[in-house]
């Protein structure tokens, strides 16, 4: 075996499966590993809205921490909670082949209620862009929060009187807790970066670099910056409204991005495409046509009036 590396990782089931998974593929390799549990902000305060604690990083400010401190080796996230900007000190050594990037919502009794836009329903998420793009499809729907690792709120929904959740499929699929009584949301855009795992290292690390770099998937890690790079330009963060999804077919990249208002009465929506060896810059090319158009430059104050 090879010098040993400590792992950092949240304490949820899910965070702890995905460090578990990165053990053993580092094993595999001939490197051996532990893991090293650390709380999160995100994990401690599972009552306040995300939109209501400046959540940039809330889920990995801890982690960088440990890093910088060197108490960790590297951290293991769901990349969709990473700052587009790293912490100073800090790189990002490899993001692993991604699973489903697609949202699906968990019914209580039926889900029929989903045919009729018109219909009332009530609707559990803490996600401003779930909410958004909720909204947008079902203006008469009312939301309520839901925080807590997903064993939590999987529990919650029999327990409040919701009509159901909104998950990302990734997160339940990956711990095998996706229930029957749920459907996939095709057309609800995903968060940047959802359905991948990434492994983030100290800069001057190249050991840990250089052993975590091999588990890089390479069209997983160019879809995602891509995604990453169209919210980075619009400024946005994890609890911006902002969705993005980069796809690899053929030998082109399709890209679609939109951004709504918080209150969902407004949709705008892009879709870009280019041929992979061009495809590098894709979500900053999106970007800043998207921010050319009045409207868009109009949601974007809305929405931050709305998180003042």
């Amino acid at each position: 075996m090879k010098q040993s590396l400590k792992i950092g990782t949240r304490e949820s089931q899910l965070a702890v499966w995905q460090a578990t998974l990165v053990k053993t593929l580092l094993e595999k390799n001939g490197v051996s590993s532990e893991l090293i549990y650390i709380k999160s902000e995100g994990d401690v305060d599972t009552v306040t809205p995300l939109y209501e604690l400046g959540v940039q990083g809330i889920f990995t400010k801890a982690l960088d921490a440990a890093l910088i401190n060197k108490r960790i080796d590297i951290a293991v996230h769901s990349l969709k909670d990473v700052p587009t900007k790293l912490a100073g000190g800090l790189k990002q050594a490899a993001v692993l082949k991604r699973a489903s990037s697609k949202d699906i919502f968990v019914y209580k009794n039926s889900c029929s209620f989903l045919e009729d836009k018109e219909s009332n329903a009530t609707i559990a998420t803490s996600s401003t862009r779930r909410i958004a793009q909720w909204l947008h499809r079902y203006p008469n729907h009312s939301i309520e929060n839901l925080r807590g690792n997903v064993n939590t709120r999987l529990r919650k929904i029999n327990e409040h009187n919701w009509n159901g959740a909104i998950f990302a499929a990734a997160g339940l699929e990956r711990i095998d807790l996706r229930p029957k009584n749920s459907v996939d949301l095709d057309w609800m855009l995903p968060a940047p970066a959802q359905g991948a795992i990434t492994i983030v290292c100290r800069s001057d690390d190249n050991f840990s670099f250089e052993t975590c770099s091999v588990l890089d998937d390479i069209n997983t890690a160019l879809c995602t910056k891509i995604e990453r790079d169209f919210l980075r330009e619009l400024m946005g963060g994890c609890s911006t409204p902002i969705s993005a999804l980069a796809i690899v077919e053929g030998d082109s990249m399709l890209f679609k991005g939109n951004i709504c208002s918080p209150d969902g009465k407004k949709k705008i929506e892009t879709e870009k495409a280019a041929s992979m060896p061009n495809s590098y810059d894709l979500g900053i090319i999106a970007a800043r046509e998207f921010l050319e158009d009045d409207t868009v430059r109009k949601v974007m104050l809305d929405i931050r009036n709305a998180t003042k």
